[in-house]
Parts: structure tokens; sequence; C-alpha cells
């Protein structure tokens, strides 16, 4: 499993647990201190990040658009911080 912590400016830290798979993400755990709101929403997007290829780009992207799509409001971290975790997340698995 990778691992990974990124403190985002302003103070709040996300944290990314994942598997690989080829040169994908497998299964994916995202938490922190930031605030996701409808809460339960942080599941259903690590559900549609697994099997996304570790591109920062396009999974901060993707990130974007499901969020956008569940009419969801985050705070203490963006899209661009998630992929940014995920990213160093995928070169912790070894």
């Amino acid at each position: 499993m990778g691992r990974a912590e990124y403190k985002v400016e302003g103070g709040k830290l996300v944290k990314v647990q994942l598997s690989k798979r080829e040169n994908a993400i497998g299964e994916i755990r995202i938490t922190g201190d930031f605030f996701l709101h409808p809460e339960e929403l942080i599941e259903e997007l690590e559900n549609k990040l697994e099997g996304r290829p570790f591109h920062e780009k396009d999974l901060a992207e993707h990130i974007k658009d499901v969020m956008e799509k569940n009419e969801a409001s985050m705070l203490g971290a963006s899209p661009e911080d998630f992929a940014r975790c995920i990213m160093l997340a995928s070169e912790d698995d070894d």
C-alpha cells in the first residue's frame, strides 16, 4: 500500500492510502481534516477513482467533475490537493 500525507496551504491535511493495479489506482482511501459536504461523497469518489491512471491533472479534473455532478462543496482542500496526494502515495507504493 502506498501512503502519503499532503499539507495543504492554510494548514489542512489530506491523507491517501492506495494500491496500484498496473499503472492505475487500485483500492484507495482518502482521509484528512478537510470538510466535504455531503460527507458520504468521499466513498463514491474513492470508487470512481479506482482504475484511473496516475496523471495528476486528469485526476484533479475527474475529482472536480464528480464534485460538480454531486453539487458537493469542500473546505480546506481542493481537487488539485487530492490529486497531488494521490500522486505522492503512488510513488510510495513499492
